[in-house]
């Protein structure tokens, strides 16, 4: 009990520094999606911010899934930390020569990425050595915590900040916490024994291996594929919120939206970090994917910010049940000595969707839902009729359909057999080697 308390305070010692990571990176995705709409008034522009700060991560993350293998993944976790600065700082120091163009910040957001590509499997790999199984949920559902701070305090302070203040203030700022979070990956890493030993296999042999080990286990390759659809739909409302909460409202009022919202995700990333999931976790995960759908919809539904805020806080309480559930599943079923590989390649295929989404977010937006319920549009009358017309409200529409789209993939999530074995294998794997759950 004592070694596992020891290993849990150095896990919560990493997980502050990304923690304040977390609000850091939060802050400048927010001052940057304003600055750029702001400028061009195109939700295209806007969504393109996204995908460059996605894209290169998921070209690379199954390669640095099996790299996290075979190094130390505090190393690699400082090295992914480090490399998001050099990319921030691309973009301050351009901004301080005062001839900043789009593709200079679509470049130090890619640059970003590529570091966040390093830094994501070793921090999720690193998590199954500093925990017990027993530990996973809470631990998962602190993860979800730390997740939830770019969404929940960032776009608050972010608001206030680009209200009042230059952008490149929020810059030195996110900086500034990617150094907290080196630095805490340094604080337990002195206090480590041995560090994690390289091998001398054949690195691309690991490469397919992981593809080979992904196929094998069955219900993962099911569970991620299905939620790799998933985030097609979330990846339309990550793009399309601000510029839809922009089309009736300004920046410091989409900072507040997008902070109440994720309220809910504080709420209920305490509750699961406190009392971990007791529950089948397939039940769990497909009861609560539903929900999320429902609330998506309903976000898109009603043309006021109030409203938007109601949904958004019931949407962002359902993520966190969401994600601890799909990451017990999955982490109770690899090997930790296959974790960083496998970790890999479950954010590359299910970072598909959100790849798809963010690269026709945009032109989805500009060409072709707003223009349908603009007034004199060809559903005006009709769908215009319930849900509003005027800029925006297309995306009010697509956002209704693509909530009930992932309110059915939920449904369907839990009818899935091999999905559901994965809970029983885990437990049958739990009682071969002793462990309780």
């Amino acid at each position: 009990m004592n070694i596992r308390d020891a290993a849990f305070r150095k896990f919560l010692i990493v997980w502050s520094g990304q923690l304040f990571s977390a609000i850091g990176s939060g802050l400048t995705a927010f001052a940057l999606g304003v600055f750029v709409f702001q400028k061009t008034q195109s939700a295209m522009d806007y969504s393109l911010i996204i995908l460059f700060n996605f894209l290169p991560s998921f070209l690379m993350l199954p390669f640095t899934g099996v790299l996290a293998d075979r190094f130390d993944r505090k190393k690699m976790m400082i090295l992914g930390d480090a490399g998001s600065i050099a990319g921030i700082l691309f973009i301050l120091f351009v901004m301080m020569s005062g001839n900043v163009d789009l593709w200079h910040i679509y470049l130090g957001v890619a640059l970003s990425s590529v570091s966040a590509a390093i830094q994501i499997p070793a921090y999720k790999a690193a998590v199954s050595d500093l925990v017990s199984e027993e530990q996973y949920s809470q631990a998962s559902g602190l993860i979800q915590l730390a997740g939830s701070a770019q969404y929940l305090i960032s776009p608050m302070i972010a608001g206030f900040l680009v209200s009042y203040f230059d952008i490149k203030l929020v810059l030195i700022l996110d900086i500034m916490t990617f150094l907290i979070a080196v630095a805490a990956v340094l604080v337990i890493t002195k206090r480590e024994a041995a560090p994690r030993q390289q091998d001398n296999r054949n690195f691309f042999r690991d490469l397919t291996d992981s593809f080979r080990y992904l196929l094998s286990r069955k219900g993962i390759l099911w569970l991620v594929v299905l939620t790799s659809m998933v985030c097609f739909y979330i990846g339309l409302l990550q793009s399309l919120f601000g510029p839809m909460v922009l089309a009736l409202a300004d920046s410091r009022t989409l900072g507040i939206a997008l902070s109440l919202s994720a309220t809910g995700m504080l709420v209920s990333s305490l509750l699961i970090g406190v009392f971990g999931l007791k529950r089948s976790k397939v039940f769990i995960l497909s009861m609560f994917l539903a929900l999320a759908g429902l609330f998506y919809a309903l976000m898109g539904l009603f043309p006021a910010v109030t409203m938007i805020i109601v949904f958004g806080f019931l949407f962002f309480v359902t993520l966190p049940f969401v994600n601890t559930s799909l990451e017990v599943l999955i982490r109770t079923n690899v090997d930790n000595e296959n974790q960083g590989r496998v970790w890999s390649m479950v954010y590359a295929i299910s970072q598909v969707g959100f790849i798809l989404a963010f690269g026709s977010a945009g032109f989805l937006s500009d060409h072709v839902f707003n223009p349908l319920l603009l007034p004199d549009g060809a559903l005006s009358q009709t769908v215009g009729q319930l849900i509003g017309t005027g800029q925006g409200r297309g995306i009010g529409l697509l956002f209704v359909l693509s909530g009930l789209f992932v309110a059915l993939l939920g449904l369907m999530i839990g009818r899935v057999k091999k999905i559901k074995a994965l809970e029983s294998d885990a437990a049958g794997e739990a009682r071969a080697t002793g462990v309780s759950g």
